[in-house]
């Protein structure tokens, strides 16, 4: 038998969210003083970044209401020039419809439509950031992004995800990182060219200096098949699947293995990533 108990938190009746762009010129300074204070000015606050071609956008989600948010961002972040204006306060289940990339603007009644989401095509990779990324850095970043056409979502990383041992669940990127990369290139046809993911491959290597290393750490759900893949169901030793599975889970990897090597001996289920069976012999 398999349980999942889950621990709900208060959520006040009202929260707050804003949604402000800035140009990329200049932005820059922006990003170095988010990758500063993002990840502990209060639990209460998430601010998270999208970096696109011609935009820097600053997203949030405040547990609290516009003014109170205001003075916040006023005293820790004023290079932001966070107004009244630009926030909007609503229900937590509202701003879930709002953050939505597919539903925002319609009624928290699209959260229990079953619609199919459009075809797309893209690429995703990702990395975590454990040390700010020096400002002269960042320059250079974005003049990345806007060369090869390529989006980069930065979450702050610290908070309540520090608070937990990396041991003690599967998902292992704990204390010690200020936020994660996300890697984002998309196409209208699918066509997976190395027109296309090689964009971002190049970014990805670029950016090897400045994020996680021994392993360099990856989120499991950004599946990203060029940190290698199982060969078939049978054939992929663990010593193979650790290139990978390193890196999405660093040292709770062998013990999911051990447990797949219980459950799942045989490895019936599998995919290109999956975790194969360790099987440790009993004989000495």
């Amino acid at each position: 038998m398999v349980s999942w108990k889950i621990n709900l938190v208060y959520v006040p009746p009202i929260v707050t969210v804003f949604s402000v762009s800035k140009t990329i010129e200049g932005g820059t300074q922006l990003i170095n003083k988010w990758q500063h204070i993002a990840h502990n000015v209060t639990e209460d606050l998430f601010i998270n970044l999208l970096i696109t071609p011609v935009l820097v956008t600053f997203n949030s989600l405040f547990l609290g209401t516009a003014d109170q948010l205001v003075k916040i961002v006023s005293d820790e972040f004023p290079e932001l020039g966070l107004e009244k204006k630009d926030c909007s306060e609503m229900s937590w289940i509202e701003s879930v419809v709002y953050h939505s990339i597919n539903l925002k603007g319609e009624s928290i009644e699209a959260l229990v439509e079953r619609r199919p989401s459009p075809k797309a095509y893209f690429k995703v990779k990702s990395d975590y950031v454990k040390k700010a990324i020096p400002e002269e850095a960042l320059e250079e970043i974005l003049k990345w992004c806007l060369h090869e056409n390529l989006i980069m979502a930065m979450e702050p990383h610290v908070g309540k995800m520090s608070e937990i041992d990396e041991a003690a669940t599967p998902y292992p990127h704990r204390g010690g990182n200020l936020y994660i990369i996300q890697y984002l290139m998309g196409w209208d046809d699918d066509d997976a060219s190395e027109n296309h993911v090689g964009s971002i491959r190049r970014v990805y290597e670029k950016m090897k200096p400045y994020v996680s290393k021994n392993p360099r750490e990856a989120y499991v759900n950004f599946w990203d098949l060029d940190l290698g893949t199982n060969d078939n169901a049978c054939c992929t030793s663990y010593g193979q699947a650790i290139r990978w599975g390193r890196r999405y889970f660093k040292g709770n990897f062998k013990r999911l293995a051990m447990v797949k090597g219980v459950v799942d001996p045989t490895n019936f289920f599998w995919n290109e990533q999956s975790i194969p069976p360790l099987v440790l012999s009993s004989s000495y």
